[in-house]
């Protein structure tokens, strides 16, 4: 059963405010300034990446690009590389330093926000819920 169907229908800024209220204390918003993360906790130092799905999966995508975006930012700054994904079933925080991954490429919509929905190949690697933080 779903926590709340409300999830389903969230877009990242829904996210970001209830991350805002709920788990953070300084979170700003980096993505409007064209940064290629979405936000950044001051207090944390977590540099984080958000995600919204509409449809619960077990193990979610996170594109090779973003990562290593996060971890070499996060690497020079000193910062801690943060994936955190919303689906019906909770919000998922992941802490990307120690994980390894197996990438591989997949044939996926070049973006999930936008009318775009031309299809590219994208190198992506997974996360399995089960190893993550539930946050809610």
């Amino acid at each position: 059963m779903a926590i709340s169907n409300s999830l389903a229908k969230w877009r990242e800024a829904d996210l970001f405010n209830w991350l805002s209220k709920n788990y953070y204390n300084i979170l700003v918003n980096t993505n409007e300034n064209y940064s290629r993360s979405d936000c950044y906790d001051i207090e944390t130092k977590n540099r984080i990446e958000l995600k919204c799905r509409k449809k619960h999966y077990d193990n979610v995508i996170i594109e090779k690009s973003k990562y290593d975006y996060l971890m070499n930012t996060t690497e020079k700054d000193g910062d801690i590389p943060i994936f955190i994904v919303s689906t019906p079933k909770g919000i998922f925080l992941f802490e990307l330093k120690n994980i390894n991954f197996e990438w591989y490429m997949k044939t996926l919509p070049n973006t999930t926000e936008f009318e775009n929905k031309r299809k590219i190949i994208k190198e992506v690697g997974e996360l399995n819920i089960y190893e993550s933080k539930k946050l809610m």
